[in-house]
C-alpha cells in the first residue's frame, strides 16, 4: 500500500492530485484539479491492485454506483483503473464530515439528529431500492454539502470493494462499532444499514456509542448484549425516542423496521408528537386490510414489524463441480403452521455461547474473513423452540440441482406438461439449463445469450422457451425446448429484458424491458408474434421501467407491474381499456393471475403481496409476513395457495383466499430469487443466491391435500 502522501502530484485520469484530504481503511481521498477545466473534484484512490478479471468487475460495479442520482448521495463523476489501481472521481464538498462537525463525545440536539437521520435514510432508502447496501454507515462518511445538507459518501467503497476479492476481507471487517450482528456473520442486508444508522443516532443523542472495547469485544457485544439504556445517558430524552432507537438496534434484522425510511419517520413522529411506542412503531397502512389480525394483547405492545417463525434447517450439500449438473437430496425441514404471528411481547435476543461467538468471529484465523465466518455461514441451524410448531409436518425434499457455475440463480420455470424445469443464471454463467423435473437428470444447456439470463418462460404446449437477457444482451430468444434448436431473436427492446410471458394460445409473447445505464428507462411492454417476432403493438402506460408481466388465463388481458409502484391491467389485443392499481408504495416486482382469472396478486418491495379483484382493483387481502424485499411469487395452478420468497431467505406458502400462512420453507441460505409450482400443484422448484435449485414436495402437507 502506498504511503498517505506519496500520490500528491500524481495524475489520475484528467486530474492532478494536489493534497490529501483524508484516508481510511479502504482508500485515500485527494483534492484533484482537472488539467483542462481547472475544476476541483475529490479523487478516491483505493488501497488495492486489481487483476484483469477484477478490473472488469470494478468497472461494472462502478458504473452501477455512478448511476445513483439522489440529492443526499455524493455524485461519482468518473472512474477508471490506472496501472491496476482503481479510483473514483467525486464531487468535492469542502465543508467536511459530521464527525468533524460533532467530535466524539459531543451530544447533538434531538431536532438536529432527527434531521440528519431523515436525510441519510432518504439516501439509503433510494439505494436499497436499487438493491445496493452501503455497509459502512458512520459519521465519517456523512459529508456536509454546500447548502448545509447531509450527503452520504463511500457507496463506491462499500459496494465496489465488496465485489473484488482482493478487498473482501477489509470490507467484511467494516467499522466495528457500527456493524450489525448479521454483518459480523458476513450476511449484510438492507437492515444492516438501519442498525448502523441507529448506532450513529444513539451516539449523537447519548454522547457515546453503545458498545466500546477491542474489536473482538465489540463484535461479541453486538451479537449478545442489549444496548445500554439511552435515557440513562440522556435523561431528558423522550421514552418514545429511545424505543424507536432500540427497535432499530434489534439483534434480529427481522425485528427492526421494515424499511429504513420507516425508522426515520418513526423517529420524527416520536420527537415531534411524543406518541406512545406502540403508535410510533405501527407500519401497516390503515387503508389496507391485513392478512390476519394481531391478537388483542399485541395491540398494546411496542413490537417491531412481524417476522416469521424459525424452522429447522439441515446442512446443505457441498458445492457441485462446475463442469456438470449435480443432484442431491438434502434433509431440509418444512414446518407446517397456521400461526406465523410474532409473540405478543418482544422476543429476547437468542443467547450465543462464548465458543459460538469466538468461532463466528474467526478469532485466531485473521478476523471476519477467516475460516470462522465460513463455518458460521454454512453452519447447521438448530430449531428455535419459541418459533416452531409443536409437531411440524415433514414433506419430502426431493433433490437439489447444481448445474450452474455461479452462486446466483435468477429464475426457474416448470414446463406446462410437468416433465421439465428450466433455470437461468447471470454473469459468468449466462445460460438457460433444461432438465428432467423428476430427478434433475439429462440436462441440456442453451448458450445463445451474450449476457445474464433475467427471465424464462415456457410456451403453453411445452415445445418452446422464451428467454430474456440482461444489460449486455437486451434480447429475447425463442428456441426449441427439446434441443435448443431453431432459435429466433427479438431485438425490439434496447434495454435489459425484465419479463416475458406467452399468451395462453401460444401465438404471442409480451416482453417488458427495464433500465439500462446508457439509456433512459424503457417503460414499455411489447406484444409480438411468437412464431416470427413480428411486432403487434407497444404498451406505453407506465412512468418507470416495467418489472413483470402476466397474461390472463383467458388471454384477453395483460397485467404489468413497474417501478412506478403501480400495476396496469389492459386489453391484450390493443393495449386499451386500462385501469391502474395504485395501492403499492414501492417497486412492483411480480404479478400473477389466479387460475380462474378473477384475482391478481402483486408483490412489491414495500414488503407486501396484495391480492385484489382483477375487474376493478378492489383489495381482497394484503400479506405482510416477509421481513425483507419480496423477489418471487407464484399462484398454485389449483388456485388454493400462493408461494412467495425474498431477501429473508424463506419461502412462505399461504392460503390465497384468506392469507393464512401454511408453510415456511428455509432450505435456502441466501435470498430467494425464483419460485414455480408444478402443474399438478404438488411440488415447488425454487432458486436463489446460494447456487442451488431446489425441488421439494408439498403434497400431503398442505391442508386438504393429504391422502
Amino acid at each position: 500500500m502506498a504511503s498517505p502522501t506519496s500520490r500528491v502530484g500524481q495524475q489520475f485520469g484528467n486530474y492532478r492530485l494536489e493534497r490529501l484530504l483524508g484516508r481510511g481503511g479502504f482508500a485515500e481521498v485527494y483534492l484533484g484539479r482537472h488539467q483542462r477545466l481547472a475544476r476541483e473534484a475529490a479523487i478516491k484512490v483505493l488501497h488495492t491492485y486489481l487483476s484483469d478479471r477484477e478490473v472488469e468487475e470494478f468497472q461494472r460495479e462502478a458504473q452501477i454506483i455512478a448511476a445513483l442520482d439522489h440529492p443526499h448521495i455524493v455524485r461519482i463523476l468518473d472512474f477508471d483503473v490506472q496501472q491496476g489501481v482503481p479510483f473514483l472521481v467525486m464531487d468535492y464538498l469542502p465543508n467536511g464530515t459530521l464527525r468533524q462537525r460533532h467530535p466524539k463525545g459531543e451530544r447533538v440536539p434531538l431536532p438536529t439528529v432527527v434531521s440528519y437521520v431523515a436525510q441519510v435514510a432518504s439516501a439509503l432508502q433510494y439505494a436499497h431500492e436499487q438493491r445496493l447496501i452501503h455497509r459502512d454507515i458512520k459519521p465519517e462518511n456523512m459529508l456536509v454539502g454546500r447548502r448545509n445538507e447531509i450527503v452520504l459518501s463511500d457507496f463506491g467503497i462499500a459496494a465496489i470493494a465488496h465485489s473484488t476479492s482482493s478487498m473482501t476481507e477489509q470490507v467484511s471487517a467494516g467499522t466495528a462499532p457500527y456493524m450489525a450482528p448479521e454483518q459480523i456473520q458476513a450476511q449484510a442486508r438492507a437492515a444492516s444499514d438501519q442498525y448502523a444508522l441507529a448506532i450513529v443516532a444513539y451516539e449523537w443523542l447519548g454522547g457515546e456509542r453503545p458498545f466500546e472495547g477491542t474489536s473482538i469485544e465489540i463484535f461479541a457485544k453486538h451479537l449478545m448484549i442489549p444496548p445500554p439504556s439511552l435515557r440513562q445517558k440522556a435523561p431528558s430524552l423522550p421514552v418514545e425516542v429511545e424505543q424507536v432507537i432500540l427497535t432499530a438496534l434489534e439483534k434480529d434484522p427481522g425485528q427492526r423496521f421494515r424499511q429504513i425510511q420507516a425508522f426515520a419517520r418513526a423517529l420524527t413522529d416520536a420527537s415531534q408528537r411524543g406518541q406512545q411506542p406502540n403508535h410510533v412503531l405501527l407500519q401497516a397502512s390503515p387503508s389496507l386490510p391485513v392478512a390476519a389480525p394481531l391478537p388483542p394483547s399485541a395491540s398494546n405492545t411496542p413490537v417491531a414489524p412481524p417476522s416469521q417463525k424459525t424452522v429447522a434447517e439441515q446442512p446443505l450439500p457441498p458445492a457441485a463441480p462446475a463442469s456438470h449438473a449435480s443432484v442431491t437430496t438434502p434433509q431440509t425441514a418444512i414446518t407446517a403452521s397456521t400461526d406465523f404471528l410474532p409473540p405478543p411481547a418482544k422476543t429476547p435476543a437468542r443467547q450465543l455461547s462464548r465458543r459460538t461467538v469466538l468461532i463466528g468471529l474467526g478469532v485466531g484465523t485473521g478476523g471476519l474473513a477467516g475460516a470462522g465466518v465460513l463455518w458460521w455461514m454454512n453452519r447447521p441451524r438448530s430449531s428455535d423452540t419459541t418459533g416452531t410448531a409443536s409437531t411440524p409436518a415433514q414433506p419430502a425434499p426431493l433433490y437439489t440441482y447444481g448445474g450452474h457455475t455461479i452462486d446466483s440463480i435468477n429464475i426457474v420455470a416448470w414446463s406446462p406438461d410437468g416433465k421439465r424445469i428450466a433455470s437461468g443464471a447471470p454473469d459468468s454463467d449466462d445460460t438457460v439449463q433444461v432438465w428432467d423435473a423428476s430427478n434433475g437428470a439429462h440436462p441440456f444447456i442453451y448458450h445463445g445469450h451474450t449476457g445474464a439470463i433475467i427471465t424464462v418462460a415456457w410456451s403453453p404446449d411445452s415445445k418452446r422457451i422464451a428467454s430474456g437477457g440482461g444489460l449486455s444482451d437486451r434480447t429475447v430468444h425463442v428456441w426449441d425446448a427439446a434441443n435448443a434448436a431453431h432459435p429466433f431473436i427479438y431485438r425490439g427492446h434496447v434495454q435489459q429484458i425484465n419479463a416475458v410471458a406467452w399468451s395462453p394460445d401460444g401465438q404471442h409473447i409480451a416482453s417488458a424491458a427495464g433500465t439500462a445505464l446508457d439509456k433512459p428507462p424503457d417503460k414499455t411492454v411489447h406484444v409480438w408474434d411468437a412464431a416470427n417476432g413480428g411486432h403487434v403493438f407497444t404498451y406505453q402506460g407506465h412512468t418507470s421501467y416495467v418489472n413483470t408481466v402476466a397474461w390472463s388465463p383467458d388471454g384477453k388481458r395483460i397485467a404489468s407491474g413497474g417501478s412506478d409502484s403501480t400495476v396496469h391491467v389492459w386489453d391484450a389485443a390493443n393495449g386499451g381499456h386500462v385501469f391502474i392499481y395504485h395501492e403499492h408504495t414501492s417497486h412492483v416486482i411480480k404479478v400473477a393471475w389466479s387460475p380462474d382469472g378473477k384475482r391478481i396478486a402483486s408483490a412489491s418491495w414495500d414488503n407486501t403481496i396484495q391480492v385484489w379483484n382483477a375487474a376493478n382493483g378492489g383489495i381482497v387481502l394484503v400479506y405482510t409476513r416477509h421481513t425483507g424485499y419480496i423477489n418471487a411469487m407464484a399462484w398454485s395452478p389449483d388456485g388454493k395457495y400462493i408461494a412467495s420468497g425474498g431477501d429473508d431467505n424463506t419461502i412462505h406458502i399461504w392460503n390465497a383466499t384468506t392469507g393464512t400462512p401454511v408453510l415456511s420453507y428455509q432450505g435456502h441460505t441466501r435470498r430467494v430469487q425464483g419460485i414455480a409450482w408444478s402443474p399438478d400443484s404438488k411440488r415447488i422448484v425454487s432458486c436463489g443466491d446460494d447456487k442451488w435449485v431446489k425441488v421439494w414436495d408439498v403434497f400431503g402437507v398442505l391442508p386438504n391435500r393429504a391422502g
